[in-house]
């Protein structure tokens, strides 16, 4: 079985040319665009501003992903410097000691006190940011557009990709508009809910059971409760409406979980395809089972598809990519149904990096190590940031 690109990924890390995939525009080729060439650390290296923890739900799986990120840097390019945004949105420095020995456990960890980063000062502390901040206020563009105002090149999806990955409501509908095919759903917002609940929940009910209730803005399966029967529906969309102002209530999809990987700017690669097999008393790939119930899940690396199905959800998966603006990284989630139709459930623009997160073992699968995938996001953000700084701002000049 075979990638979308054929074989085993190559990848040539000299400031981010991939073997397969790349394009480079007449003027980079003729050297006439300017590389990006941001202040670096003493010792030479690029100053690598590792932000996690953060005020969004997923607090925990950030620290986690964050240790992860620090595992695979290349030291010998790279220098790390660490803030954690604590629950209260202060920016802290973190020991790198601490990080690397925290615990496994979610439940058991959090920001550790330490000296405050003047936001306002980053911009000279780091040459780019790779925000490992999971959910609200990390990975919904909120984040992203301070790096823009401040000028800090940074890894990942822009402002507006990972503003509506974000947003589950708005993520739907844009692919549903453009062709891609995705579960029903309907929008319930939490005013008109708090209004009239049984109203609402009426409106649902044309979806069927099971169907799904989840917060809009929310990841990690945080907020999401599969609702089996009408009894159970309005207090799962009432947990879902603490999370968000707005949930999304979809019907469920009969078939298989089938996530892929999804790396690059212009032309972007696709990786081998992974499978979820839940066994978790809840019967979905819930926050227990993904992070509390060590087999809560199993992870398929790769998926038993044939080749066609394979590319066919991998061609689905650049579309996806494609029709909401996204850059850097992507994990896309997809459904197949028996009959061998996929839908797309839903795209992550900053996926976990966790021990047991998808995305990095997918690409490890595909070819690509750790160290290697680290080191190309961070190439890919300098990339776009030599980009951007050839548009030109000022109408007078």
């Amino acid at each position: 079985m075979t990638p979308a690109f054929g074989g085993q990924y190559s990848i040539q890390l000299s400031y981010g040319r991939f073997a397969r995939g790349s394009k480079r525009t007449g003027a980079q080729s003729r050297g006439l665009v300017q590389r990006h060439n941001p202040p670096v650390a003493s010792s030479g290296k690029i100053r690598v501003g590792i932000l996690f923890g953060g005020q969004s739900a997923e607090h925990e799986i950030s620290i986690l992903s964050a240790r992860n990120v620090l595992a695979a840097l290349d030291r010998s390019r790279f220098e790390p410097v660490l803030i954690g945004v604590d629950k209260n949105g202060r920016w802290l420095a973190q020991d790198e000691r601490r990080l690397i020995d925290s615990a496994s456990d979610p439940r058991q960890l959090h920001i550790e006190p330490g000296l405050p980063v003047p936001i306002e000062n980053t911009a000279g502390r780091i040459d780019i940011a790779f925000p490992v901040l999971h959910g609200t206020l990390g990975e919904d563009g909120a984040m992203q557009g301070l790096f823009e105002v401040t000028g800090i090149p940074y890894v990942g999806a822009g402002v507006l990709g990972s503003a509506v990955g974000m947003d589950k409501d708005v993520m739907k509908r844009l692919l549903r508009d453009a062709g891609v095919p995705v579960a029903d759903f309907r929008t319930v917002r939490r005013e008109r809910f708090m209004a009239d609940a049984e109203a609402v929940c009426r409106d649902l009910l044309p979806l069927g059971f099971p169907m799904f209730s989840k917060p809009a803005n929310a990841g990690s399966s945080v907020g999401v409760r599969k609702v089996r029967d009408a009894s159970a529906l309005e207090d799962a969309v009432r947990h879902a409406l603490q999370f968000d102002t707005k949930a999304v209530v979809e019907e469920s999809i009969a078939g298989r979980e089938i996530e892929l990987a999804v790396l690059g700017g212009e032309k972007p690669l696709v990786s081998i395809a992974g499978e979820i097999i839940v066994e978790h008393p809840d019967g979905f790939y819930s926050y227990d089972a993904k992070y509390i119930d060590e087999k809560g899940a199993r992870l398929e690396i790769p998926a038993s598809l044939p080749d066609e199905l394979l590319r066919k959800g991998q061609q689905l998966a650049l579309r996806a990519f494609e029709v909401l603006e996204c850059e850097g990284m992507a994990r896309v989630d997809l459904f197949l149904r028996p009959d061998g139709r996929f839908y797309v459930n839903e795209i992550n623009t900053l996926p976990g990096f966790t021990a047991i997160s998808m995305y990095p073992k997918l690409w490890a699968q595909s070819g690509v190590s750790p160290t290697q995938l680290i080191t190309r996001l961070i190439e890919l953000g300098l990339e776009r940031a030599r980009q951007r700084a050839q548009i030109r701002r000022n109408l007078l000049a």
